[in-house]
């Protein structure tokens, strides 16, 4: 994305400290969807600066908000106001943030309390838990005590902590084996001493001093060209284009070392898209720093994440790792952001505030005035084009670390090689995986549609088995003999007979998901050790267990969706069969072919990685679609070109802007004379044209039917400005629900 200019023109940060505005009276800002400040008063003899944690009366509750920058309107006599309750010594967010924040709801055109809820989420974090009791190994007891096995045992546990963090009750109960009442009674004994623990201990410092990977001439250049930026103390956006497997990371770190090394203060975010990435990258970069970096992810704990949220609010989290919502943490003193995998459509938060991560993350840095880095092998089209045109830097990798090289990709035409009736996997594919198997390689069988098949239907009526008041398919689950719908995560037992003509057993499954392929990989290679991969049938602490089975060997034969295409280095794989490479072509997403390319690379690019050779072959009926021509010929730089190409000549992003108003309700003909209202009330704009209404392509969803207006600009064009004066002037009725998309990714 260009970096974007503000819809309004709107005040850069006050200093951080800054007084509110008028001497007794402030403007405060709930995590609610609110527009706008209230004016409140303060207690008498007390200041409270911009950014300050308060408790203020907001209807018939007290709500947490936070003093927001603005001048109080004066002429509202003081009896009027109500006056706060409560100043937190939470620490205040800094002046960066809420012009942040204040930017953010401009551009998403979500309210600005809904973007600060973001930023403070349930709000726990504002005050310090009560501490907890821990124990170390106390001075020996006089007279001594007489010791039985469990009291032996935690003496033995307590004595190996000495020196270190004291231990809670149940945790040095449960580690030495024993009940809680063997502790509590060594301590009333006098063997152990009671010390008080934070439950939210700030994270140990990153050690700089620790050397990184030996780099190569190239990732030494790109490490070098990024710490340049870091030391200019000014904003730039540089990506690091790099092929699979060419040390990216090793890059970038070596950037995060360079900025806390700058500033003792500084703090460092990188961004991951994918949770089963943080396991493992978290690893990593201890390794590298000899310290855990602040972990922020939805499989965190509560306690976890109040702990992370307090940390990086006082500033002493350092380093955070966290997926697309850590961009909204309160830091202190932000001063380097990594968005690692910028391509990657995880980025794109599709509920509640709608936004971009990586798009922000370079917003942010823009306003704040610090570098921002984004990596990827398969850099998305805006990225380039930004590239190109000379708005971001680059660095390139063009060779695998180690001198491993990349494999080699072939076409399966299954026209040609078709797998046979009621099989999946082509002769081709079937030798390749034999071959691995026999030189004791590992093979990888990629398709990316979960369950056992993505449509259910009965051989008899037609009748398609979709989920109650939408317009989904339920996809079957063999394994689980259940029929799930992936949008609305309703579930359902498979039942015996067809709900429409009750035709018993004449429900069949129509195409293969993940685990149809396993069920014929399990019956052509039975002795093979085979597991499935995916979303469905894994939870993250699953999914985790099962790429380190891979990594370490203990897996011949994995089948998975696309959670294993990024981030992951398995030593032994060889061989990958793409089963179905043209799923992503179809539909009308203008980035279609696009985020096949980007996949299929991400997915290919695992074999091989190190000493052993990789080689890739993709099923496919379009032999001579552009993209797999690509991905055959290595010629990415080709296939980026003829797609910029065909977008310059539309006008659509990155040439242009999209925006998407999306109108839900479950009275569809109060949906339908809104749409009309809202079609009749469009201003005439030049650059400006306004598709729709149309039906959603899923038009029932969760039983709400759903019309859709496509917003298409020239990049010059303030589209917020033009969308805000078109739905302003159009009354919605409080059944239906407006919903703004500003560079929307999903059009479905």
């Amino acid at each position: 994305m260009t970096v974007p200019k503000s819809p309004e023109d709107f005040p850069r940060p006050l200093p951080d400290g800054a007084p509110a505005c008028a001497p007794g009276r402030v403007k405060v800002l709930f995590p609610l969807p609110l527009l706008k400040a209230y004016d409140y008063l303060l207690p008498p003899d007390v200041a409270a600066p911009v950014g300050a944690f308060v408790r203020a009366p907001f209807g018939p509750r007290e709500v947490f908000g936070v003093v927001w920058r603005g001048a109080a309107d004066d002429s509202v006599p003081a009896a009027k106001l109500k006056t706060i309750c409560e100043i937190t010594s939470a620490p205040p967010l800094s002046a960066d943030l809420i012009d942040f924040i204040d930017w953010t709801a401009r551009y998403t055109m979500f309210p600005a309390g809904s973007v600060l809820r973001m930023v403070m989420r349930s709000g726990d974090g504002l005050t310090a838990p009560a501490c907890q009791a821990g124990y170390v190994l106390g001075p020996p007891p006089d007279p001594p005590i007489r010791m039985t096995p469990q009291r032996q045992a935690v003496m033995n546990v307590a004595r190996g902590a000495t020196g270190a963090e004291p231990k809670p009750t149940s945790a040095l109960a449960t580690e030495a084996g024993v009940s809680d009442a063997v502790v509590r009674g060594l301590y009333n004994l006098g063997a152990l001493t009671r010390v008080e623990i934070d439950p939210d201990p700030p994270f140990v410092e990153p050690d700089l001093t620790r050397p990184g990977h030996d780099l190569s001439e190239d990732q030494q250049f790109a490490a070098e060209q990024i710490r340049r930026h870091i030391n200019n103390d000014k904003h730039t956006t540089t990506l690091i284009d790099g092929v699979t497997g060419s040390g990216k990371t090793e890059v970038y770190l070596e950037a995060v070392a360079a900025a806390l090394a700058r500033d003792p203060a500084a703090q460092v975010l990188i961004l991951i898209p994918e949770i089963a990435l943080t396991l493992p990258f978290l690893k990593r970069v201890s390794k590298r720093f000899g310290a855990e970096p602040a972990p922020w992810h939805s499989e965190l704990t509560s306690a976890a994440r109040r702990r992370t949220w307090r940390r990086v609010a006082d500033g002493s989290a350092r380093l955070v790792v966290g997926a697309r919502s850590a961009l909204f943490l309160p830091f202190k003193k932000l001063k380097l952001i990594i968005v690692d995998e910028e391509h990657d459509g995880a980025y794109k938060q599709g509920d509640g505030v709608i936004y971009h991560a990586r798009d922000l993350a370079v917003a942010r840095g823009a306003r704040a005035g610090f570098p921002v880095v984004l990596a990827s092998a398969t850099p998305s089209l805006e990225t380039v084009v930004n590239v190109d045109e000379g708005r971001y830097d680059a660095v390139g990798l063009t060779a695998r670390h180690a001198g491993a090289a990349m494999p080699d990709i072939a076409l399966v035409d299954m026209r040609a090689t078709p797998a046979g009736p009621g099989r999946w996997l082509s002769p081709p594919l079937v030798a390749a995986v034999d071959e691995a198997l026999s030189a004791g390689e590992q093979s990888l069988l990629f398709l990316n549609r979960r369950g056992y098949a993505p449509l259910t239907l009965c051989r008899r009526c037609g009748h398609k088995m979709t989920a109650p008041n939408s317009d989904t398919m339920l996809v079957e689950h063999r394994f689980e003999n259940r029929l799930v719908c992936h949008h609305t995560g309703f579930s359902m037992p498979k039942p015996k007979a067809c709900p429409a003509c009750n035709a018993v057993d004449g429900l069949a499954p129509c195409g293969p998901g993940v685990e149809r392929v396993a069920e014929e990989a399990r019956e052509r290679w039975p002795e093979a050790t085979i597991a499935i991969l995916s979303s469905d049938t894994a939870g993250a602490r699953a999914m985790r267990e099962i790429l380190d089975a891979m990594h370490d060997g203990d897996i011949d034969i994995l089948i998975a969706t696309q959670v294993v295409a990024k981030g992951h280095h398995f030593p032994n794989l060889t061989f990958v069969g793409v089963v179905d490479a043209d799923l992503g072509l179809s539909g009308g997403d203008l980035r279609a072919a696009e985020r096949t390319y980007q996949l299929l690379s991400q997915v290919t690019g695992r074999a091989g990685r190190e000493a052993k050779p990789g080689r890739a072959l993709l099923q496919t009926y379009q032999t001579k679609a552009p993209v797999l021509t690509a991905l055959v010929s290595g010629e990415r730089d080709g296939f980026l070109a003829a797609e910029a190409g065909s977008r310059r000549g539309l006008g659509f992003p990155p040439y242009g802007r999209l925006a998407a108003i999306i109108l839900r309700g479950p009275d569809e003909r109060a949906l339908q004379a809104c749409a009309q209202a809202h079609r009749a009330a469009i201003p005439p704009a030049d650059g400006i044209e306004v598709w729709g209404p149309a039906p959603a392509p899923i038009y029932r969803l969760r039983g709400e039917a759903r019309i859709r207006f496509l917003v298409k600009a020239r990049r010059n064009i303030d589209i917020q400005r033009f969308i805000k004066a078109w739905i302003g002037s159009v009354k919605i009725k409080a059944a239906i629900r407006r919903v703004v998309d500003v560079d929307p990714y999903s059009f479905l």
